[in-house]
């Protein structure tokens, strides 16, 4: 079974959670391209530095989820920025650097943040669906949530789109709201 980002829940909401995600690195690449082909653009990429496309050659785990984020700091409504969670247990010090100068290794921290679990193939509409009415969820709860939206998806795009499991995941800010 491939490895899962580390998280634990911290409130059950109707339709919502609110967890804590464990500090870890992402692997990413920015992309400019409309999110219907964001991921698969960057894909290539992504696959070949866990695929020993890195200086020690070595062989890194796939995880889950691929993550597709548009970021807070993002200028661009087409920019986004596709990642791997590198294995549990990695640091951004132990793990090789990329042959690709595409592929950036990033350190996230502990962080609170909403999540909301669909099926179904995450397209564009089914995506920007679950992201509003998570963000109207999380509003009526008063958790002020910032700008960046993750894209999570777990299942390889071969599966058959009814049985893709997925999430929207973005980070909250307790109390400030």
């Amino acid at each position: 079974m491939t490895q899962r980002q580390e998280f634990r829940v911290l409130r059950t909401y109707s339709d919502f959670e609110l967890r804590e995600y464990q500090p870890c690195v992402l692997a990413e690449v920015k992309v400019s391209a409309h999110y219907s082909s964001a991921a698969s653009t960057a894909f290539g990429s992504l696959f070949a530095y866990i695929s020993k496309g890195n200086k020690a050659s070595q062989k890194i785990a796939m995880t889950a989820p691929v993550i597709s984020a548009q970021r807070a700091d993002s200028t661009k409504a087409d920019e986004w920025f596709v990642s791997f969670v590198m294995p549990s247990g990695s640091t951004f010090g132990h793990l090789p650097h990329p042959n690709d100068p595409q592929v950036i290794l990033r350190e996230l921290d502990t962080e609170t943040c909403v999540a909301l679990s669909f099926r179904g193939k995450a397209t564009t509409d089914l995506s920007n669906k679950k992201i509003a009415q998570l963000r109207a969820s999380a509003a009526k709860e008063n958790i002020a949530l910032s700008s960046e939206t993750r894209i999570c998806r777990f299942d390889p795009p071969f599966k058959p789109g009814f049985l893709q499991y997925n999430e929207i995941v973005i980070p909250a800010y307790l109390g400030e709201k």
